[in-house]
């Protein structure tokens, strides 16, 4: 058993971030530490955390990938009938957490939500590959199941199905996402806790950005 939890510490020593260095368009920063991370190969580098909030007023959040962005926001793709689809139904806003260790970088994301067009969605849902294709088709995201043997089942119907077709028809449960941003927040890990913040705030279609303190 772990007993020295508190104990565990990492100083972060990778870099400084000035405010006077960054873009004045939180997108453009953005899409400049994106490639940052992808240059210094970190693993999985669109993941990000997701929280909605549930019906009874308490957050739940999980990973997600980023499957796009640009200045009007950034998009990813799940299932429509999905538990994150029925809270960002009822609440249509949601926070996003990049956290990228190698670089001792983090950037948060808050806005309003809203879906992407059908063709948008099945553009990107026959770019996937096939097998992804059929694993939408075949899962109730979120719904208690009886066994695994159910999900396998169902694949090994529908691959038998779509046995001849290259891609397969866009699910009506399925589709994108697009996280329209208010707030943007890029974090760079400091020694002693004494982290850089600097952050954007959207206020009458116009970007201000702030210094924030650790």
């Amino acid at each position: 058993m772990i007993k020295n939890v508190a104990d565990l510490r990492q100083e972060y020593t990778a870099a400084t971030l000035d405010i006077a260095d960054t873009a004045a368009n939180p997108i453009d920063q953005f899409e400049h530490w994106f490639a940052d991370a992808i240059r210094a190969e970190v693993k999985e580098p669109n993941a990000f955390t997701l929280a909605t909030i549930n019906a009874a007023g308490r957050p739940r959040a999980r990973v997600v990938l980023l499957k796009g962005f640009d200045h009007d926001g950034f998009v990813f793709y799940t299932n429509y009938s999905s538990a994150k689809a029925a809270e960002l139904l009822a609440q249509p806003y949601a926070a996003m957490n990049f956290f990228w260790y190698d670089l001792e970088r983090q950037v948060r994301i808050e806005g309003k939500i809203e879906k992407v067009s059908v063709e948008t969605s099945r553009e990107y849902f026959q770019s996937r590959p096939k097998t992804s294709q059929i694993g939408a088709w075949a899962s109730p995201q979120s719904n208690v199941i009886t066994d695994r043997a159910v999900l396998d089942a169902e694949m090994e119907r529908l691959s038998q199905q779509y046995a001849s077709e290259e891609v397969l028809p866009l699910p009506p449960h399925w589709g994108g996402y697009l996280i329209r941003p208010d707030l943007i927040e890029f974090w760079q890990g400091r020694r002693s806790r004494l982290h850089d913040r600097v952050q954007y705030r959207l206020e009458h279609g116009q970007w201000l950005k702030e210094l924030l303190a650790p």
